[in-house]
């Protein structure tokens, strides 16, 4: 065998190794591994690559893996929410809160009368929300009473005269810490929908978070005041973790996302292309991107068993049709696809090999992956992926597969063509809106360019589309000042906002 050769199977060994014996993992274009005995001289080889492969998985998700780690996985908000409350109840010094959307509902106000208390004692407790989340969920009184009972509010990107689409860009985080002793890492925003109400027959939500003890509450920590330092003076150092005691033997990476970095899309990637034996993905708003998409194809068309579940009923029904638009390409390619039963399933988690496993708010489309500030949690431990494994199968007892039929269209295997008129479509967030756009985008653009093969499940964008832009044509044809006045105003308020940005950055460098 030649030196290349040997190094290939030892770089393919090291990266299987680099955290470990935590994660399993492959390249596929090393095969001469699987067929070729290890020779002495591998051993030197994997030694000396090891920490490159690690260095790998540390660059692909900006995150470096922390060993000693206690983590707990929570389902559903009948875990996540009195996990929390008992964390907050037992505070001494501090309370770091951030959460996109804090109803003032009857969930969101029992937080708030717990965040308050505790303030009123003396706990420092900070707070973060995201104007575009909180706009239609919490009213003004909510926010005055914490404020009022000693919690410091903070609101992440509200609208800007000097910056007219600047809102668009969501803290889409969730995450709680107390007394840098234990942190809460999850998909669960605060609210009566992911509570449901038993007495009425409404289900809660499913979704899923995790409890953390040990050195990578610092992180979790550190990522909070790194946003709270966006909005106003900083947390000082010394109310932050200096050095957290181990508190048990889980390996993490803590991924603060933010716009343009794409450390989770990265981690996404690569985990998709070297994953041996399974993929099992958790997402409320799948609109996957054609790499990612590919990289699942490719997967599943070498024998890795992938599975993917989505909501059927969704918060956004729109949702349902701009995600089944791609689901064509990926079953035919051996992806499994199940839809949830229940009201709605909100989880963002995915595992892998049954070694890996991210939980987090990283859904995966763009807006979360590029467009969003996000937070996930990345083990690389087998017990604890193998209750994520459990987990996601006891969700597929409680969802419908789809599947191709009827001339290749997409059908959950129990369906019938459904005659019941759409829903209208509910409030939600621009990050998702912006996923159905971009998804809508791709398709349009697909048909006019030529440049793929468009599938059944995307005609009904191609006639929606088309009639829109019929329908604007008359408008604009019979009366141009509807389209001309907006687009002045907003070229108008584009333009006055770049010379204010650009004299205040000239000031700036001259002082």
């Amino acid at each position: 065998m030649s030196r290349r050769e040997v190094s290939k199977i030892a770089w393919g060994r090291a990266l299987e190794h680099a955290a470990g014996s935590s994660l399993t993992i492959r390249i596929f274009c090393m095969n001469a591994a699987k067929q070729s005995a290890p020779r002495p001289q591998d051993g030197k080889v994997i030694a000396q690559l090891r920490p490159l492969a690690d260095q790998a998985f540390s660059r692909a998700a900006g995150a470096q893996l922390i060993p000693g780690n206690a983590v707990r996985l929570l389902r559903d908000a009948t875990e996540n929410y009195p996990a929390w409350l008992d964390a907050i109840r037992s505070a001494q010094t501090r309370i770091h809160f951030e959460n996109y959307i804090i109803h003032s509902d009857t969930t969101g106000q029992q937080f708030a009368d717990a965040l308050a208390a505790k303030a009123r004692e003396g706990v420092r407790v900070r707070l973060i929300y995201d104007w575009f989340g909180a706009l239609a969920a919490t009213s003004y009184r909510f926010w005055r009473f914490l404020r009022r009972a000693g919690v410091e509010v903070r609101c992440f990107n509200p609208p800007r005269a000097d910056s007219p689409l600047g809102w668009l860009g969501r803290d889409h985080r969730k995450m709680l810490s107390v007394d840098s002793h234990v942190a809460f890492v999850t998909g669960l925003c605060v609210g009566d929908r992911w509570a449901g109400d038993p007495i009425h027959g409404v289900e809660p939500w499913r979704d899923t978070g995790v409890r953390i003890e040990g050195p990578a509450v610092g992180d979790v920590e550190q990522a909070f005041a790194s946003m709270w330092a966006t909005l106003g003076p900083p947390v000082p150092q010394a109310e932050l973790a200096q050095a957290v005691a181990p508190a048990g033997e889980v390996a993490l990476r803590i991924v603060p996302s933010m716009p343009t970095i794409a450390g989770v899309y990265r981690l996404d990637q690569l985990i998709a292309a070297i994953a041996r034996h399974s993929i099992w993905l958790t997402d409320a708003y799948f609109v996957g991107t054609t790499v990612y998409v590919e990289a699942l194809k490719a997967a599943a068309m070498d024998g890795v068993d992938v599975r993917l579940l989505v909501p059927r009923a969704s918060d956004i029904p729109v949702m349902r049709a701009v995600s089944r638009a791609g689901f064509r390409g990926l079953l035919e390619s051996g992806v499994r696809i199940f839809e949830w039963n229940g009201p709605m399933v909100h989880a963002k988690t995915a595992v892998a090999d049954g070694r890996w496993a991210r939980v987090g708010s990283t859904n995966l489309n763009v807006a979360s992956w590029i467009g969003n500030w996000e937070l996930d949690v990345v083990a690389e431990d087998q017990g604890f992926s193998q209750q994520m494994e459990t987990m996601f199968l006891e969700d597929l007892a409680h969802a419908t597969e789809i599947v191709l039929k009827e001339k290749q269209r997409v059908r959950p295997a129990t369906e019938q063509p459904s005659t019941k008129p759409q829903r209208k479509a509910a409030s939600g967030s621009a990050g998702r809106a912006a996923t159905g756009v971009l998804r809508i985008g791709n398709a349009v653009g697909a048909a006019i360019t030529n440049h793929r093969t468009l599938g059944p499940a995307e005609a009904k964008i191609m006639f929606n589309v088309a009639w829109l832009l019929l329908a604007l044509t008359v408008l604009i044809s019979l009366w141009p000042r509807v389209l001309a006045v907006p687009a002045a105003v907003l070229a108008g308020w584009l333009a006055i906002s770049l010379l204010v940005r650009a004299y205040r950055l000239r000031r700036r460098h001259e002082e």
